[in-house]
């Protein structure tokens, strides 16, 4: 039983499920809440029933970046782990064999804003703030979260975010390509499931099939 990462779903969106991360106040990340995340991307791989999926969490903020106390007890082979890890689950969240939607409220940062990433396209309310945070706290980004950064926006806008840890609106987020449509607060879960209803029709193993050749991900029939 997961304490903080769940898949929801409804008769009244077949075909559609919820990962939410719910981690209150800020959604911080751990190695436990990494797990739970690899864990319920590798679910959704065998749900035939499954077309799209929405990353959400939850109304008020997606995710503010990982729990920097509890990085700070860790030695250095736990780090090595840790590390992995994060690298583990942004892999399975990316390699979802479905079209993925993170609906991102209030604020994605750090490692937060590398899951969001993981998702095929972003919705935004047009409040949020984002950032590449973790040299805020004298930490650069982890388990490949600056390579995939670079690999949605460039490597020249990665470095000045990485360098300068600085806050990026929405507006910015969406003319630098981190954000595909931004919407009002409100909105932004709506504005989601109107993205992955665009696909529900279509057949699961194409989608998944469709999905892999686009990625270049060649390990799927």
């Amino acid at each position: 039983m997961n304490e903080f990462v769940s898949i929801v779903t409804s008769e009244a969106e077949p075909g559609i499920a919820t990962v939410l991360l719910s981690r209150p106040p800020t959604n911080a990340l751990t190695r436990q809440v990494y797990r739970e995340l690899t864990g319920a991307a590798k679910d959704l791989a065998d749900r035939p029933d499954i077309a799209a999926v929405v990353l959400f969490g939850g109304h008020e903020i997606f995710c503010a970046g990982d729990d920097v106390p509890e990085l700070r007890t860790l030695d250095a082979a736990e780090t090595v782990v840790a590390d992995k890890v994060l690298h583990d689950c942004l892999e399975a969240v990316a390699a979802i064999p479905r079209p993925t939607v993170a609906a991102i409220t209030g604020y994605a940062l750090g490692s937060g804003l590398a899951l969001a990433l993981a998702a095929d396209w972003r919705v935004s309310g047009d409040n949020v703030k984002f950032g590449v945070t973790e040299i805020l706290a004298g930490l650069a980004p982890r388990g490949g979260a600056g390579t995939r950064l670079a690999g949605v926006i460039g490597a020249g806008k990665a470095k000045e975010l990485a360098y300068s840890g600085r806050f990026v609106g929405a507006e910015e987020a969406v003319s630098l390509g981190l954000v595909d449509e931004m919407v009002a607060p409100d909105h932004v879960y709506d504005a989601a499931l109107a993205w992955a209803r665009r696909f529900i029709e279509q057949p699961v193993a194409a989608l998944a099939a469709a999905k892999a050749a686009v990625d270049g991900r060649t390990d799927r029939d």
